[in-house]
């Protein structure tokens, strides 16, 4: 772990994964997607229901791999709210820190489309429900109990969520946690771009593992020709590990000295989303079998390629058999 003046070696980061306990620090939703594939929204008359929600997905995929993981946020006191509790049980996530709120406040709602061409995601965020996560909420927790903190950066685009969020990083470090950070950038919910690059920058700055995609370093680097450098300067200065993530044309991972880039697992997709969340559940799962960091790239990123050749993003999560068998009948990632 660091201290946020020097990156945390790999070596305890290892050690720390390797208890493959996590803390999940975000938001659950419901996802609705027409059905069948390839439908689009406006003609749709039936939809597939699923467990939506960056942190909740991350969760899910964790769980899947024989990982335990505990969800912290709020959920509305209402039938979509306790659908995403029993999503959580059902996916065999602790939800004991999930706190359900009443009044106008809402769980997310996402309706997303099971197509590449021109597809449409329409997100529902209005008084979310998991803004309202509080500081109180984040201080009940025992730390003691997990190996590290995950969280993604929608968690910090309002309050009382952000202050929580911050104070969950202090409490985390101070107990030996190591935070995970996803920067996961996603405009609707910030006031402004401003306040975004500032805060995920904060966040950046205490984190020590950092995975983000070329455009989120360039938005907090103030230009996407300067992400690399931002990654670079970040994993020098701060983060144990940045994973930089260029899309099809693979990821650079930063580790101390270590520069290490990977291709991507081409697939014929159906959708563009769920590959994230799935890319950092089967990176931090594979590392947390003690395997090498680039093998652990590699692993997640053939996660992110099941995920968007399948309807669904909770659902359509590999476990362990699911991607060995994959990675056995692939014919593997691109040249580099």
């Amino acid at each position: 772990m660091t201290d946020g003046t020097a990156h945390a070696s790999l070596a305890s980061l290892r050690d720390a994964i390797s208890e493959r306990s996590f803390l999940v620090v975000g938001r659950v939703g419901m996802d609705l997607s027409p059905t069948p594939a390839n439908t689009r929204t406006r003609h749709a008359d039936s939809m597939m229901v699923a467990m939506g929600g960056s942190s909740a997905n991350i969760a899910a995929g964790l769980c899947k791999f024989g990982c335990q993981s505990s969800l912290v946020t709020c959920v509305s006191d209402d039938a979509v709210g306790w659908y995403c509790e029993d999503q959580l049980d059902h996916y065999g996530v602790d939800r004991k820190h999930v706190r359900r709120v009443r009044g106008e406040y809402r769980t997310s709602l996402a309706v997303y489309e099971t197509r590449v061409d021109e597809h449409q995601s329409v997100i529902y965020r209005n008084n979310a429900a998991d803004f309202q996560m509080s500081v109180e909420d984040v201080e009940a927790i025992d730390y003691s109990q997990f190996g590290a903190l995950i969280t993604a950066g929608t968690v910090f685009a309002a309050e009382p969520s952000r202050s929580a969020a911050f104070r969950a990083f202090e409490l985390a470090r101070a107990a030996g946690l190591p935070v995970i950070f996803d920067v996961d950038y996603r405009p609707y919910s910030w006031p402004s771009p401003e306040v975004a690059a500032d805060v995920l920058s904060r966040a950046g700055a205490l984190s020590d593992i950092i995975v983000g995609n070329d455009e989120e370093f360039g938005f907090m680097a103030g230009g996407i020709d300067q992400g690399l450098e931002k990654a670079r300067s970040l994993a020098a200065d701060t983060a144990g590990i940045v994973v930089y993530k260029m899309g099809h044309l693979g990821a650079v991972t930063l580790a101390g000295s270590q520069e290490i880039r990977t291709g991507v697992y081409p697939v014929d997709a159906v959708k563009p989303t769920g590959a994230g969340d799935s890319f950092m559940a089967g990176f931090l799962a594979s590392l947390s079998e003690g395997r090498s960091l680039e093998e652990s790239i590699l692993r997640g990123s053939a996660c992110a390629a099941i995920v968007v050749a399948k309807p669904g993003c909770a659902p359509a999560m590999p476990n362990t058999t699911d991607l060995d068998a994959f990675l056995e009948s692939h014919p593997g990632p691109t040249a580099v």
